[in-house]
């Protein structure tokens, strides 16, 4: 399996055009084909989280998006956060989450916890 570390943007493409040749015969995990995919995307996934991080979400934002995503209203919070006097401090950044609030929001809405533990950027 001749593989090299993915540095540069050349390195990038090539590796790219690789995975997408991989993909289209479609190879099985275990196989030297499956193998090399698994390899060339854990390459490409580092180089791009070197050159192009995305910054994770403001907390609030977070759990708005979820909402959304989910169809759920403040009243669905309520269990998370508190009563729903509660739930619209923290939406509109008026009380901040305590760690039993991002506990129960990571759990409960699957929410990633680094992202809830940020500062909130007051709007």
């Amino acid at each position: 399996m001749d593989i090299h570390p993915v540095r540069t943007e050349s390195d990038y493409r090539a590796a790219l055009k690789e995975i997408s040749r991989l993909m289209e015969s479609d190879p099985e995990l275990g196989t030297p084909d499956g193998d090399r995919l698994d390899v060339l995307a854990t390459l490409v996934q580092a180089y791009e989280a070197r050159h192009w991080s995305i910054d994770l979400p403001d907390p609030i934002e977070a759990i708005k998006f979820r909402m959304e995503q989910g169809g759920l209203t403040p009243k669905d919070l309520e269990p998370m956060i508190g009563r729903r006097n509660r739930v619209y401090e923290v939406l509109n950044r008026k009380r901040a989450l305590t760690l039993p609030m991002i506990w129960r929001l990571h759990t409960g809405l699957g929410i990633p916890a680094e992202c809830l533990i940020r500062p909130v950027v007051n709007t």
